[in-house]
């Protein structure tokens, strides 16, 4: 239970964190095949989809509201070493993705899927980020539609993994306003604020529909995909992945270099490589 909860806590941030991938920290924690398994599956298999995914979304809910607060402060501070810790997170998920095409026939269907994944990554971080700020969250009924239309893109996108969520929210326009929703809201849920819990519901009830309504629908998806062609699935997810840290080094925002932070970043990126082991075992 402690486990998946912690799981949920690596996926939730990554979720946040922009160019980094929540599909991709699935994969590398070990649990991507058999979430989206209990998602298609819920209503036929509900006691044991519920069990599986339950401390997962605790930890991810968890995970994303502290991130609101503290992560900005991290990256603001510690870039490199906050950066490399999530390279090392996405790197250590690999291992455990090459045994799934171990012994496997290479095929050039097998790396051209890996070449194309690579390559769509790279560019979505080369076209660099936008303000993230430019959306409008006043309440009305077409900015309801609209945060649910969001949500959905933003689910669909946060499942596969070497995509990035947050950065296509940031793209679009809506990742600091999101970002701001959610910590506003946990702000006035601490301080009692009903006026301010109204207005955060406004904003996340129509963004949180439409993510649980993208999830499905992507999830579904992808199972037929892994069901009809698993080693051209794995090949993406292969270029994907090693594409991922190529992403997170484009899109950070990286100060003057030091020897003492390259090698805490160094440190720090071995850390996650071995959380990522661990918690992909």
């Amino acid at each position: 239970m402690i486990k998946s909860v912690l799981k949920g806590m690596v996926i939730g941030i990554a979720n946040i964190v922009p160019g980094v991938s929540g599909g991709t920290m699935m994969v590398a924690m070990g649990i991507y095949d058999k979430l989206i398994h209990c998602i298609t599956h819920l209503f036929s298999e509900f006691k044991k989809s519920v069990l599986f995914l339950l401390p997962i979304a605790v930890g991810m809910l968890v995970a994303i509201g502290a991130s609101s607060f503290g992560l900005t402060w991290l990256f603001d501070n510690y870039p490199i070493q906050t950066n490399m810790l999530f390279v090392g997170l996405i790197l250590g998920g690999l291992p455990a993705v090459l045994k799934k095409v171990k012994g496997q026939k290479i095929r050039a269907g097998h790396m051209v899927a890996g070449i194309l994944f690579f390559a769509l990554v790279v560019v979505f971080a080369a076209m660099g980020e936008t303000s993230g700020n430019d959306a409008d969250l006043t309440f009305s009924l077409v900015n309801v539609i609209i945060l649910f239309a969001v949500g959905i893109v933003a689910s669909a996108t946060m499942v596969i993994p070497g995509v990035s969520g947050s950065m296509v929210l940031m793209l679009m326009g809506f990742y600091y306003p999101v970002i701001n929703a959610i910590k506003d809201f946990f702000t006035a849920l601490k301080d009692f604020n009903m006026t301010g819990i109204l207005s955060g519901c406004a904003v996340l009830i129509p963004f949180g529909l439409g993510v649980v309504a993208g999830i499905f629908g992507i999830a579904k998806l992808v199972e037929i995909i892994f069901a009809r062609f698993p080693l051209y699935a794995y090949w993406a997810i292969i270029g994907l992945i090693v594409s991922s840290p190529i992403a997170i080094i484009i899109m950070g925002a990286f100060p003057e270099i030091t020897l003492v932070s390259v090698l805490t970043g160094a440190v720090a990126l071995a850390a996650g490589f071995v959380v990522a082991l661990k918690l992909g075992e």
